[in-house]
C-alpha cells in the first residue's frame, strides 16, 4: 500500500516538473526567464524548455505595436491661450528585457513623457501656429519622445494630437473672424463680378458703336455713290438735250420749261403753310406739257418704244 503511494506521488510530482520545465511561448510575445530573481535569457515565441525549480519566466512582453492613449490636458499657449489637447501614441516594444527591467511601468512611464513634451511644444507656440500647424507638433512629439523611450526598448512610431479645443471665448471670436472673412471674400468676388461685367458690357457698346459707325460710314458711301450716278445722269442728260437744242430741236427747249413747270407746282402742292391748291383751268396743257417731257427724254435716251396713243405731243409750228 505504501508503494502504491510512493508511486502515485512519484507521477504527480513528474507532472508537475514536466509542466514547469516545458513553456509555450505565443507569436507576438517574448518571455523573460529569471534563475533564482535574476535575468538569464530570452526565449520567443515557440516551445522551450527550463529548468524546473530554478529558473521560471519572469515577464511576458507584448512585442506587438500597440496603442495607447494620452490623458487629456489643459496646456497654455506662448501668447497666454488655455487649449485642451488629448493624444494617441503608437508603440512597439523591440528590446523585451530594457522594457521589463528598466522602467517599472512602462505605459505609464510613456504616457507621462508624452504629455509633458505636449506642454512643451504647445507652449513654445502661439494659438494660431498650435491651431494651423498640427503636423509639425505630431512630427517634433515623435521626433522627442522616440529618442527618450530608446533606453527603454521601445519604438515609438507615431504620436498625433487627437483634439485640441480652445476656450469658449476664443471659440466665438474665431468663428466671427472666420465669418467677416467670408464675407470679404463674397463682396469681393461680387465686386469682381460687377467690374467684369462692366467690362463686357462696355466692350458691347464699343462693338456696337462701331458697328453701327460702320453701317453709316456704308449707308452714306451708298448715298453718294446714288447721288453721283444720279449726277451723272443728270448731266448726260443735259448734255443730250443741249446738243438736241445746238440742232435746232425746239422740243428741247420745252424740256427745261416743262421741267420747272412741274418743279414749280411740286413745291406749291407740299408747302406745309398752304392750305388750298389752285390746279391750272386748263388741264390738258399741263398733261400735253408732261406728254412733251416724256417724248424728249425718249427720244434723248435712245428708247424706240412708241409712244403711247393719248401721250403725243403735236410739234410746234
Amino acid at each position: 500500500m505504501a508503494f502504491q503511494v510512493f508511486i502515485a506521488a512519484m507521477v504527480v510530482l513528474a507532472i508537475f516538473v514536466m509542466f514547469s520545465a516545458v513553456k509555450v511561448v505565443p507569436q507576438g510575445f517574448e518571455f523573460t526567464v529569471e534563475r533564482f530573481g535574476r535575468y538569464t535569457k530570452t526565449i520567443k515565441p515557440g516551445l522551450h524548455l527550463i529548468v524546473p525549480f530554478i529558473d521560471r519566466v519572469g515577464r511576458r512582453m507584448n512585442m506587438m505595436e500597440q496603442v495607447l492613449d494620452i490623458p487629456a490636458q489643459e496646456v497654455i499657449t506662448r501668447d497666454n491661450a488655455q487649449v485642451s489637447t488629448d493624444a494617441v501614441a503608437f508603440i512597439q516594444v523591440m528590446d523585451a528585457p530594457a522594457a521589463a527591467y528598466e522602467v517599472a511601468n512602462l505605459t505609464r512611464a510613456i504616457s507621462n513623457l508624452s504629455m509633458t513634451n505636449i506642454r512643451t511644444v504647445i507652449g513654445s507656440l502661439d494659438l494660431d501656429e498650435v491651431l494651423s500647424n498640427r503636423d509639425d507638433i505630431n512630427e517634433r512629439l515623435l521626433k522627442v519622445i522616440d529618442a527618450a523611450t530608446q533606453p527603454w526598448g521601445v519604438k515609438v512610431t507615431r504620436v498625433e494630437i487627437k483634439d485640441l479645443e480652445p476656450p469658449a471665448d476664443i471659440t466665438e471670436a474665431m468663428a466671427r473672424q472666420m465669418k467677416a472673412e467670408r464675407l470679404k471674400r463674397a463682396e469681393i468676388l461680387t465686386a469682381e463680378g460687377e467690374k467684369q461685367s462692366a467690362i463686357l458690357r462696355a466692350e458691347g457698346e464699343k462693338q456696337s458703336a462701331v458697328l453701327e459707325a460702320e453701317g453709316r460710314k456704308e449707308a452714306a458711301f451708298r448715298d453718294a455713290e446714288a447721288r453721283e450716278r444720279e449726277a451723272e445722269a443728270e448731266a448726260k442728260a443735259t448734255q443730250m438735250v443741249s446738243n438736241a437744242i445746238a440742232e435746232g430741236d425746239v422740243q428741247a427747249i420745252n424740256y427745261f420749261v416743262a421741267q420747272d413747270y412741274v418743279k414749280a407746282f411740286e413745291k406749291l402742292a407740299i408747302s406745309p403753310q398752304q392750305k388750298t391748291l389752285i390746279l391750272p383751268a386748263d388741264m390738258s396743257s399741263l398733261a400735253g406739257t408732261i406728254a412733251g417731257v416724256a417724248e424728249i427724254a425718249r427720244e434723248s435716251f435712245g428708247n424706240d418704244r412708241p409712244p403711247r396713243p393719248n401721250g403725243s405731243v403735236p410739234k410746234s409750228s
